[in-house]
């Protein structure tokens, strides 16, 4: 068998990334030895309460979770995103509190740390505004030396932004952290609505997780219904895209992740109307795989109508109905 991935998260803990923390914590595949928080979804400080508290229900006290950074770069924390993740950032449900506090370092300090702990072989997943993962450019660039490689939930290559038109709400929110990231010398693959939109999580799927006899997997079921209700205007259906959750599949290689393309891709970093948007330089495909040589970006856009149900049955493990 293959070693678990060592695998750092940040995220901004709304119910996404909820479901995406589900999955790396019941799939043998990964290893998640370290958490941030970062201001997206719901400030910092509420996603660090969320994901304590959350892995304490999944029996995971021992991950460590530090609290990131409120504002971003260039632009100060916007004020989250409660109409669609909950005023706490899981769609309003109470979780038993957990007696963890946060780690005494900052997110971007336990990114270094861990990339010195797990040199060359440690993943970053990065499912929020990747501000921490920019500090922590900042404070050491010689960090990509000991970083297997980065994936990234953000962008919107050839499809509408859900920000605003041009611009998806990670990259969005931070697009100078961004801007950064893409830069660095790693691997980054950035998995866009191009692929997540087109992936889907139904009630049916939720029912299931409902139904579990693990109270952790119950608690995702009951943190997906308000995320449900807001797509409903978008879907005709209560239906919920797998922003976060796919882009942790892909992070681990799940089987049914498609094609990905390398691909130079720039971020907008500026304040017009386009401030956010990944421009992705989709030209001279048929060119063969020489054609963008030494280029470190990759974009994701396709994957097998399987992977939702790999991902139920993965949060659901050996569990069985009561």
């Amino acid at each position: 068998m293959t070693a678990p991935l060592p695998l750092y998260l940040d995220c901004d803990t709304g119910i996404d990334d909820t479901v995406a923390l589900a999955y790396l914590l019941r799939s043998p595949a990964a290893e998640l030895v370290g958490i941030g928080t970062v201001s997206g979804n719901t400030d910092a400080a509420q996603a660090a309460r969320n994901t304590l508290d959350l892995l304490a229900l999944a029996g995971s006290p021992h991950i460590p979770v530090a609290v990131g950074a409120h504002d971003h770069l260039t632009h100060p924390y916007g004020g989250g995103a409660p109409h669609v993740h909950g005023d706490n950032g899981i769609g309003g449900v109470i979780l038993p509190g957990s007696s963890a506090s946060p780690d005494t370092r900052d997110a971007a300090d336990l990114l270094l740390d861990l990339s010195h702990t797990h040199a060359g072989s440690l993943h970053i997943l990065t499912i929020g505004p990747v501000t921490n993962i920019a500090i922590a450019l900042q404070r050491d660039p010689t960090l990509p030396s000991r970083i297997s490689g980065v994936t990234a939930m953000g962008g919107a290559a050839l499809v509408p932004g859900n920000s605003t038109p041009a611009a998806e709400a990670n990259i969005f929110n931070d697009p100078a952290a961004a801007d950064a990231l893409a830069r660095a010398d790693w691997d980054v693959t950035f998995v866009p609505l191009d692929v997540t939109m087109n992936h889907i999580l139904t009630d049916d799927d939720r029912e299931l997780l409902l139904s579990s006899a693990d109270p952790f997997a119950r608690a995702v079921g009951e943190i997906l219904d308000h995320y449900l209700d807001f797509y409903v205007p978008q879907f005709g259906e209560r239906l919920s895209p797998l922003h976060d959750p796919l882009a942790a599949m892909a992070a681990l290689g799940a089987p049914g992740i498609g094609r990905s393309l390398r691909v130079p891709v720039v971020i907008d970093t500026t304040d017009g109307p386009s401030r956010g948007s990944t421009v992705v330089d989709m030209r001279g495909q048929r060119l063969g795989p020489r054609d963008h040589e030494g280029v470190r970006t990759r974009v994701l856009f396709e994957g097998a109508d399987t992977l939702t149900e790999h991902l139920v049955s993965t949060i659901l493990g050996a569990s069985t109905t009561p």
